[in-house]
This record gives structure tokens, C-alpha cells and sequence, in this order.
């Protein structure tokens, strides 16, 4: 069984390709697995771990011999059934490990769609891995990770609000190099369609800038045409049957305290 020694290993930046420097957050200088040595670096904390059986099954690999060289290789050294040879050059070495990593990504992409994935990133969500939306109204709503694009080393990975239905910059500097490839454009649809429960009742509140408690004239304008629009919509939908109104997917019912809230930041009085 191989060990892999964390300190000063490198994590891949897939936008430029330089090799940064990280150190495990384990107590323990030696990991005896690589897919626990990898997800124990820093920076990798949005990553679940991948079955070996799944990564092991060639149907799950198909087409990603195009992306990385020496798939049967990579394969080997995620589960543990090979080293990477140490006689080696440390360019080789390292573009080995690099790709191993890369190769990591991109299965991770496919498995977190499949039911077992779903599950393991649903711990994660629950546990506030990945973060929360940092917009007010949404109040902490838990984030998910998405790629923009399912193509590799395109753009980073973003952060999904499924309440205000916007895509955030990750905080930390670690998170925002992690290539979104490695999640995928459908990994939020896929999971808030899996469990329904999740998805939040969104929140009517609309921020209107001010000053000395007068709306200035044009946000107002925009916030009013925003108002109506929604009422629109609540009409239309309400006459074809669907419920808008205090449902998972829909709106929140304003309480006496939220209208009051709501009354003293209504665009009725213009600057």
C-alpha cells in the first residue's frame, strides 16, 4: 500500500498551471491513501471522495483518455495500486501528479450526479462546506458549486445561491483557482431536482438605495417596474394553476413585521 506524504505537495492551478504550495490539515504526517491525502490538502474542501469502484469502472472513464495522458497509469495511482516512480525525473514526477489530480476532477464532475455523489455532496452542503450566499436577504442561505462551463481549464469554479438564484465568487483564494470543469454546468439542477425539500422559499425583499430616507428617482423607477413584473407573474401563474405563494420554489408570504419593513422601503417618496 503506497503513502503519501502531504507536506509541500502542490495543488494544480488548472488557469495557469503553477504549482502552489499547500500543507494538509491532518494531525498526521503520512496519509495511507491518495484520495485521502488529496482531499485533506487545503483548497480541496469542496471535493467529496469518489468510490474506487467507481473510478476503477472503465464505462465512467470513457472519453477522458483524450483529456489525460496515460489514463490506465493515473488510474492506478488514485487507487493506490501503483506509485508514481520515484527514479523518475521531478518534471515527469510532477506532470504525473498534476494529471492524476486533473483526472481526479474530472470523474469528480461525473460521480457527483450519480445518487451515491449526490448523497456525499449533501453532507457537505449540510455541513456549510461550501459556504453561504453573502447577500443580506437570503440570510445564509447554504451556496453550491457549479462550473460555467463543462469544458476544462475554461473558468473557475462559482458558488450557486439557490434562494436568490445567483453565482458567486468563492471567498478564499484557494477555492476561486479550482477549475469549475470539475463540477459541471448541471450539478446544482441536479441536485436541488433530487431533493426537493432543499429548495428555499425566496425572499420578496428588494434593496432600494436612498438618501436621507428619499429613493432617488431612477432606482426607484427600476424598483417599482421589478414589483410589477412579479405581480404579473404571480397573476399569470395563479391563473394557470400554479402555486407561487409559500412553497418550496415559490415566494414568502410578508409577515406584519416584514411589511412594515417592506412599507418604509417602498419607493413612494423620490429625490
Amino acid at each position: 500500500m503506497s503513502l503519501h506524504q502531504p507536506e509541500q505537495r502542490g495543488v494544480v492551478d488548472n488557469n495557469s498551471q503553477d504549482i502552489q504550495e499547500y500543507t494538509s490539515e491532518s494531525g498526521s504526517d503520512f496519509t495511507e491513501y491518495w484520495i485521502d491525502w488529496f482531499l485533506g490538502m487545503k483548497g480541496n474542501e469542496y471535493f467529496c471522495d469518489i468510490d474506487v469502484e467507481y473510478i476503477t469502472d472503465r464505462f465512467n472513464l470513457t472519453g477522458l483518455n483524450s483529456q489525460v495522458e496515460k489514463l490506465s497509469l493515473l488510474v492506478d495511482i488514485i487507487t493506490d495500486n501503483q506509485e508514481i516512480d520515484e527514479n523518475q525525473s521531478e518534471q515527469t514526477k510532477a506532470r504525473i501528479d498534476n494529471n492524476a489530480r486533473f483526472l481526479y476532477g474530472l470523474v469528480h464532475a461525473r460521480y457527483i450526479i450519480t445518487s451515491r455523489g449526490l448523497a456525499k455532496m449533501l453532507n457537505k452542503y449540510r455541513n456549510g462546506d461550501f459556504g453561504f450566499c453573502p447577500r443580506v436577504y437570503c440570510k445564509l442561505n447554504p451556496l453550491l458549486p457549479i462550473g460555467l462551463t463543462d469544458q476544462p481549464k475554461v473558468s473557475p469554479v462559482k458558488l450557486y445561491c439557490s434562494n436568490c438564484e445567483d453565482i458567486y465568487n468563492p471567498k478564499s483564494s484557494r477555492h476561486s483557482t479550482i477549475d469549475g470543469a470539475f463540477f459541471g454546468t448541471s450539478f446544482p439542477a441536479m441536485f436541488l431536482t433530487t431533493y426537493p425539500q432543499l429548495i428555499p422559499i425566496h425572499n420578496l425583499k428588494i434593496y432600494t438605495p436612498k438618501i436621507f430616507g428619499f429613493h432617488l428617482h431612477d432606482y426607484a423607477k427600476l424598483t417599482r417596474w421589478k414589483i410589477l413584473k412579479r405581480e404579473q407573474l404571480f397573476k399569470e401563474l395563479d391563473g394557470a394553476g400554479v402555486k407561487v405563494l409559500d412553497c418550496p420554489g415559490g415566494f414568502k408570504v410578508s409577515t406584519d413585521e416584514e411589511n412594515e419593513e417592506q412599507s418604509n422601503n417602498s419607493p413612494t417618496k423620490k429625490k
